[in-house]
């Protein structure tokens, strides 16, 4: 094959999945220069450049919403339900819309994270549909309730004719998939030493907490709470934080998170894959606040324990409290062993052996 052509299918869900389908695009492109990506997905560009070295296809697109959320704790259910259901209505002409274009386009394979529609799209063009995650929305509604129970039955049909997953760590055991290959962490790789960040954003030898909740943010943190930590600095991604003495501001969207995580001696965030896998990976101890209502969370809460230097923290603490858990020790991991860090290589080297 002279040229590998693979789509990449990414759930409407924040930019956590987004982030890890971009690690293992650039795996790709790295292992062979030739091959061409499509990204369809509604995130911005400007994330997936932040993860991709090469150039790439950025087709804005939806086959799912994931999870209508105010900010990344909380969640909608209603209207979540009413665009599930929106897009389950329209679904064919969805599904005619992208086999036209992966027909068009020559696509060799689809691989999603993790929309259910997907596989429908990439059997009826007539190619495979791969799948990574660690977890799938079935998982997710089923919590829910009856209403959703419609769209669960739906989501679970197109995945039991997923032709391979690849499971992610800090999963659910996504047993309605027939075919699983388990695979390691995936993560970006910090692009700047230290020395360019000290010269760039004044980062001082003290205590470094980095703050980060993921794409969609918290509304309300306390920032007032730095002032009980003169001799400490924080890093925040969060256009809308204050100008304190103790506070770096990231306005720069050439950077990322994992690019500050190797200088800083805690991060503090919500349940979420990307930033727990990006921390593992790099070793450093996370404080997570508590998330209730998302099955996902305990899950990764426990891989946390696991694995990681810890602290678990519930929500009244961090938006109530005053943030004496920093003067507390952290939790060891319970476990000796450690988490395979080198799922993106994998999954991009498994593709291209098949191609």
């Amino acid at each position: 094959m002279s040229q590998p052509i693979i789509y990449f299918a990414v759930t409407g869900h924040g930019f956590g999945h987004a982030v890890r389908v971009a690690c293992v695009a650039n795996q790709i492109q790295e292992l062979c220069p030739d091959s061409l990506l499509i990204l369809a997905t509604r995130s911005p560009r400007w994330l997936l450049e932040a993860y991709i070295e090469g150039d790439f296809i950025h087709r804005s697109c939806a086959f799912d919403v994931g999870v209508i959320q105010a900010d990344s704790l909380r969640m909608d259910h209603a209207e979540t339900l009413r665009q599930m259901q929106a897009i389950y209505t329209h679904q064919n002409r969805l599904i005619a819309t992208e086999v036209n274009y992966l027909l068009n386009n020559r696509v060799n394979l689809v691989l999603a994270d993790i929309p259910a529609l997907a596989v429908a799209i990439a059997h009826k063009a007539g190619i495979p549909c791969w799948m990574m995650s660690n977890f799938g929305w079935n998982f997710i509604y089923r919590d829910w309730g009856p209403d959703f129970q419609g769209i669960v039955e739906q989501i679970e049909r197109d995945y039991q004719n997923c032709d391979r997953l690849f499971r992610l760590p800090l999963c659910e055991p996504m047993s309605i998939f027939p075919q699983i290959t388990d695979v390691g962490l995936t993560g970006g790789e910090p692009y700047y030493s230290k020395a360019h960040l000290i010269e760039t954003f004044g980062l001082k030898s003290a205590k470094t907490v980095l703050l980060t909740f993921g794409g969609l943010g918290l509304q309300s943190i306390p920032y007032q709470n730095l002032e009980q930590f003169p001799d400490w600095q924080f890093i925040t991604f969060d256009q809308q934080a204050p100008s304190l003495p103790q506070l770096i501001k990231i306005t720069d969207y050439h950077y990322r998170p994992v690019d500050f995580m190797p200088f800083c001696d805690r991060i503090i965030s919500k349940p979420g894959y990307s930033t727990f896998a990006e921390a593992l990976r790099l070793e450093i101890p996370l404080i997570s606040l508590t998330r209730d209502g998302f099955a996902e969370a305990a899950i990764l809460l426990k891989g946390l324990q696991d694995y990681s230097q810890h602290q678990i923290i519930p929500h009244d603490e961090f938006f109530r409290g005053d943030w004496d858990f920093l003067h507390q020790p952290l939790s060891p991991p319970r476990q000796s062993s450690k988490l395979d860090k080198n799922g993106a290589e994998t999954i991009a080297q498994t593709i291209l052996d098949n191609l």
